[in-house]
């Protein structure tokens, strides 16, 4: 669905029909995912620019180029990318567009289960956590439900993190939303019945992901108004993009 979102090709039928519901009741989505995968974009410049040569990144999706490792590398070549994804389908492509460059590889493992995460072989084969990592949580965190502790699970992956680490973290919510239609409660119901439970938090909410992290500024904020690259959205327009965004230094 996210590869639909963002005018991907390697997407499914069943995909694109549930996709394209969830865009009729709330096009917020869709902004959302495009505002998402810029502000990855951005991140990556920004960890790799501070000196950062090692990026895991966990709930990659079906890759939509141009990938974690193609921008990182643009900045500094041999960057070493760590993909981690649950879904077999992202697996299959991994070989073609993920690792197939060197220096990068993939973990079928799921989010909930950070230990096996992190004990992974092919993870452990590209990251030494003897030097810095840039963890990226783009988009993932909404589907951990409260029940399953994401405060938990993100402490499980940052405490082995050296100093001098960052988180990049985005996470889906209705804070800037303003139509009191319950667009993107429709929305949501789509996600339930297609993929996962999708979790809409506030500010307060997805703020103490950063526990242990010094933000960077702007600090958490509507993902365009995250470093733009130029003039942001504004306006009604800006009301669209429906999640948060930041990245974080471990000092």
């Amino acid at each position: 669905m996210y590869d639909y979102y963002l005018g991907g090709k390697d997407n499914y039928e069943v995909d694109r029909e549930a996709a394209q519901r969830v865009l009729d009741l709330s096009p917020d989505i869709g902004y959302g995912a495009r505002g998402n995968r810029d502000l990855l974009h951005r991140a990556v410049r920004t960890v790799v620019g501070a000196g950062v040569r090692q990026i895991i990144d966990i709930g990659t999706g079906i890759p939509t180029s141009p990938n974690t490792h193609e921008v990182a590398r643009e900045a500094a070549p041999g960057v070493r990318v760590a993909y981690v994804d649950n879904d077999p389908i992202v697996a299959q492509y991994a070989d073609a567009k993920l690792t197939n460059s060197g220096n990068a590889g993939f973990v079928l493992a799921d989010l909930r289960d950070p230990q096996g995460i992190l004990d992974h072989p092919d993870l452990r084969a590209v990251i030494d956590f003897g030097e810095p990592v840039a963890l990226m949580l783009m988009a993932v965190l909404h589907f951990i439900e409260d029940g399953e502790d994401p405060r938990a699970i993100v402490r499980a992956l940052t405490d082995p993190l050296p100093p001098g680490s960052y988180l990049a973290l985005s996470h889906i919510t209705e804070d800037f939303h303003v139509a009191d239609d319950g667009e993107l409660g429709g929305a949501t119901q789509v996600y339930n019945r297609a993929t996962a439970k999708l979790l809409l938090r506030s500010y307060d909410e997805v703020l103490p992901f950063f526990d242990g992290f010094e933000l960077l500024d702007p600090g958490l904020v509507q993902m365009p108004l995250w470093r733009p690259d130029g003039p942001p959205p504004e306006g009604p327009e800006l009301a669209m993009y429906c999640g948060y965004g930041g990245v974080g230094v471990k000092r």
